[in-house]
C-alpha cells in the first residue's frame, strides 16, 4: 500500500479496509451499494441547505471523499469540487473515474488538518460523509472543516447514532445477517450522538443548523430523509458571518 500523508488522525487499519474496497466503489451491486443508494439523499439534502443559489458555482470540499461517489454528484450540480482522502487508492480510483465521466474534481490525497493549516476560509461548504465514526479524533476533524470555511459557510455531516437500533441494524443485520456491509465495517464504541457531534460544532465555532435522520431500506434499496435519527442521520451547521 502507499504511503498516506503524515497525520496523527487516522487508523491505519481502517485506511486498509476501505483501500481494499476501492477497485468496486463504482460498482452499484457491489460492498458499496449503500452508499449508492444514499448519495442521492445527501446530494439533496447539501443542495437545499444551500439555496436560494444551491450548489452552481460553490466552491465545496468533501472531506473523505472516498471513491468519489459524492464529489462527482456535487460537481455535475453545479460545484467547484476539492476532495481529499488519505487512501492513496481511492483517491485513484477516483481520479480515473472522471476520466469516464468527464466530471471535473481536484482528487487530492491530503489530510484535512494539513488543508485547513494550508487554505483556511477556502469553501462556501464543506461535506464530510460517514467518516467521523472511522477516525481516533473526530472533534478534530469538525474543528478542522470550521477553518476551511468562509463566514457565512455551511458542513455537512452524515455519521450513525450510538443507540441499540444503531448497534442492531448498522452492525449485526447489515455487515453480519444481510452482508450488506463488509463485516467489521463499523465498530459500535466509535458511533456518535447528536449531542456530541453539537458539542463539537459549538466548539469549532458554527451554529447548528439542522438533524435529520437517514433512512434506508436494504430491501427496496432506497433511501430518505426522515425524523428519526437512531440509526443514520445528517447535520448541517453555519459558519457566522458572510
Amino acid at each position: 500500500m502507499a504511503t498516506a500523508p503524515a497525520s496523527n488522525n487516522y487508523h491505519q487499519a481502517e485506511l486498509d479496509k476501505f483501500a481494499a474496497l476501492a477497485n468496486r466503489w463504482w460498482d452499484p451491486e457491489g460492498p458499496q451499494r449503500a452508499l449508492h443508494v444514499l448519495n442521492p439523499v445527501r446530494l439533496e439534502y447539501v443542495g437545499q441547505r444551500l439555496a436560494p443559489a444551491g450548489l452552481a458555482g460553490r466552491h465545496v470540499l468533501d472531506v473523505g471523499c472516498g471513491g468519489g461517489l459524492l464529489s462527482e454528484a456535487l460537481a455535475k450540480a453545479g460545484a467547484q469540487v476539492t476532495a481529499i482522502d488519505l487512501a492513496p487508492e481511492l483517491v485513484k480510483v477516483a481520479r480515473l473515474h472522471t476520466l469516464e465521466s468527464g466530471v471535473q474534481v481536484d482528487y487530492q490525497v491530503k489530510a484535512v488538518e494539513a488543508l485547513a493549516a494550508e487554505r483556511p476560509g477556502s469553501f462556501d461548504a464543506v461535506t464530510c460523509m460517514e467518516m467521523l465514526e472511522h477516525v481516533p479524533d473526530p472533534a478534530a476533524i469538525v474543528a478542522a472543516c470550521a477553518t476551511l470555511l468562509r463566514p457565512g459557510g455551511c458542513l455537512f455531516l452524515s455519521t450513525l447514532n450510538r443507540t441499540p437500533a444503531a448497534f442492531a441494524l448498522a452492525i449485526v443485520g447489515a455487515e453480519y445477517v444481510a452482508g450488506l456491509l463488509p463485516k467489521g465495517t463499523h465498530r459500535y464504541a466509535d458511533f456518535i450522538r447528536p449531542s456530541e457531534l453539537t458539542g463539537w460544532l459549538r466548539d469549532a465555532g458554527l451554529q447548528l443548523e439542522d438533524v435529520s435522520g437517514l433512512f434506508y431500506d436494504p430491501l427496496r434499496q432506497r433511501a430518505s430523509l426522515s425524523k428519526r435519527t437512531e440509526v443514520n442521520y445528517l447535520a448541517c451547521a453555519s459558519k457566522a458571518g458572510g
